[in-house]
């Protein structure tokens, strides 16, 4: 395209041959959907291998379970009962956060580890409850019910919103489309994780203050409207004991972290705060001087709750979208923990089974009694340090929580409800990551302005509106960059060959009469017509400059086409277009696909 440079290219390249259609839609599709080429190990199989692979695929512990060692299970014996002993007071706690039965959270404790052992592909995972995804679900589903006044139709509720949170896990990972999941950037997580714990510190302000009635709201004006307008209500016994028990949860994740052999204080801290504050409430007899407690658990293993799921309910829609939205977050943050731990190992997971992982055991969840679970940052990490070799720690897991309900449920019944919130506002302490915001800053501006957007959003409007917006912010942004590419005015490095950006290298010098510019992104439809207009501007800018200071005119265009991986007829058309503007003003263009130029 007017190329008039009287060079030779030494190696002549013959241009490919076109891939036909069929072939480039089929390429499209598996690096869409099969990017890791799962069935690579199937090629060359018999009939017999292909089924035991098959079956190895879909149900992990197929594969791990023959080569399990005695060696391992000690490991994992001992890990299991140290995330037990978190896993207890933790669960308790998050369900009385979700407005549901604290049996509820025991229960989640149980069914769902041994799901999630049989087909996660995670060593270090370990699966409970987690807060921000029963504050998600205290405030989507506590719009349409009231806890306090239908308890019966909020469990059912929050059961229907598990299993649609399943169905939709599983079916992400049936039919291979976790990258939806990777919509939500590491910002976005960052400032919603971050906002959400603070409203779950500021949510237990009520327990702390041994407050009775409280806002079902989860902004940060209605809860302190709520806080201040009872200060008759407060009880110095209640805040004074959970003030003591929170210094000691926060001084021994102190400790922990500064001396990370000792791990174990920290994960034992919960539960032995819950027996310490059991223990004095029952020989005070604090409960009644208004100190709330847990009261009476029912005894047994999980009830089947099948015919519980609230399919005929005028509420269901409000459970499907709750489901959905707590399923996403939920597995953006199991798949994001269980892929940070393996690192450390060296292993990889696969996210397509994990979600099919999480799907099946929050199905299976929902049909005993169980609410949403995933793969909690706190107890994997508990989990990890304690030495785990395997999923079986969740095994182990969930047979401690299994003995816990059939024989030591009556033991939580003095239970303050004050060391509960003490042990949620210690947990949520670690997700308000402010060193990841600073970084953020100091990176890139507009990821922190998607991760402050986020926080701001979920603290002065609700949960969902901060994901919404953090969301919408991060897809505009997506947008932007698809439809705004960047392009660049390049100059010559002094004493060499290679051309670089003249903003970010200013070393680098113009070339007298030539317009050397880079477009960094594919052209497409999408942002044709800017960069038609933009390559115009870049023209006329240079001829102005050259005439101000008195140089020679332009005379030559060099577009440098090298980070163009793909482009549509509307680019082409572009092209064209630039074409004959160019020969309008008398200039010679070249296209460039490599970097570096003969001039």
């Amino acid at each position: 395209m007017g190329n008039n440079y009287n060079y030779e290219c030494p190696h002549p390249v013959a241009i490919s041959p076109a891939k036909p259609f069929i072939e480039s839609i089929k390429s499209g599709i598996e690096e869409t959907l099969f990017p890791d080429d799962p069935f690579r190990q199937f090629k060359n199989q018999p009939a017999s291998r292909k089924l035991i692979l098959g079956l190895q695929y879909f149900v992990p512990v197929l594969e791990w379970a023959p080569r399990y060692t005695f060696e391992f299970f000690k490991a994992d014996v001992i890990a299991g009962i140290t995330i037990a002993s978190l896993a207890v007071p933790q669960g308790i706690s998050y369900a009385s956060l979700a407005n549901l039965p604290p049996i509820t959270g025991l229960y989640s404790s149980f069914v769902p580890p041994l799901v999630y052992a049989m087909l996660g592909s995670s060593k270090d995972l370990a699966v409970g409850t987690v807060a921000v995804a029963s504050l998600l679900i205290a405030s989507m589903l506590g719009k349409e019910v009231n806890p306090n006044e239908n308890p019966k139709l909020y469990l059912q509720l929050a059961l229907t919103a598990t299993f649609f949170a399943g169905v939709f896990q599983a079916a992400l990972g049936f039919l291979r489309l976790g990258f939806i999941v990777d919509f939500l950037s590491h910002a976005t997580i960052v400032g919603f994780m971050g906002g959400a714990a603070t409203v779950v510190c500021l949510q237990q302000l009520k327990g702390i203050l041994g407050l009775v009635r409280f806002t079902h709201e989860t902004d940060l004006v209605s809860v302190m409207r709520s806080v201040f307008s009872q200060t008759h209500q407060w009880r110095w016994e209640s805040g004074v004991l959970g003030c003591c028990f929170l210094f000691f949860l926060i001084l021994t994740r102190y400790v922990s972290k500064r001396k990370p052999g000792f791990f174990w204080i920290s994960a034992m801290a919960p539960l032995t705060s819950v027996v310490v504050a059991s223990v004095l409430v029952y020989l005070t007899r604090a409960e009644q001087d208004g100190i709330q407690i847990i009261g009476q658990l029912k005894k047994g293993l999980n009830p089947p709750s099948v015919s519980e799921l609230a399919f005929g309910s005028p509420h269901l829609m409000a459970a499907v979208k709750t489901g959905i939205i707590t399923g996403v977050i939920a597995l953006a943050e199991g798949v994001a923990v269980g892929r940070s731990f393996s690192m450390f190992k060296n292993y990889h997971i696969d996210g397509n089974k994990e979600m099919i992982a999480f799907g099946m055991m929050n199905i299976a969840g929902s049909c005993t009694s169980c609410y949403l679970t995933t793969g909690p940052f706190s107890r994997t990490a508990v989990n990890f340090n304690a030495g785990c070799k395997t999923a079986v720690s969740n095994i182990v897991m969930a047979t401690a929580v299994m003995t816990t309900l059939l024989f030591l449920t009556p033991l939580f019944h003095y239970t303050p409800l004050v060391v509960l919130s003490s042990i949620i506002i210690a947990a949520m302490l670690g997700l308000i990551d402010y060193e990841a915001a600073i970084g953020l800053w100091k990176v890139d501006k507009c990821d922190f302005i998607v991760c402050i957007s986020a926080y701001i959003g979920v603290v002065f409007g609700s949960v969902e509106i901060g994901l919404v917006i953090a969301v919408a912010i991060s897809l505009l942004r997506m947008l932007m960059s698809v439809a705004r590419p960047r392009t660049f005015l390049l100059g010559n490095i002094p004493n060499s060959m290679i051309y670089r950006s003249i903003d970010q290298y200013p070393i680098a010098d113009n070339v007298p009469g030539v317009l050397i510019l880079q477009i960094d992104a594919p052209v497409y439809f999408a942002n044709a017509n800017y960069l038609r207009e933009r390559i115009s501007r870049w023209i006329y800018e240079e001829e102005e400059k050259l005439k101000s200071t008195g140089g020679s005119s332009l005379q030559y265009m060099i577009l440098d086409l090298s980070a163009v991986g793909s482009i549509d007829t509307s680019g082409i058309s572009m092209l064209e277009e630039v074409k004959k503007n160019i020969d309008r003003r008398d200039l010679r263009v070249q296209l460039n696909s490599f970097r570096s130029f003969h001039i």
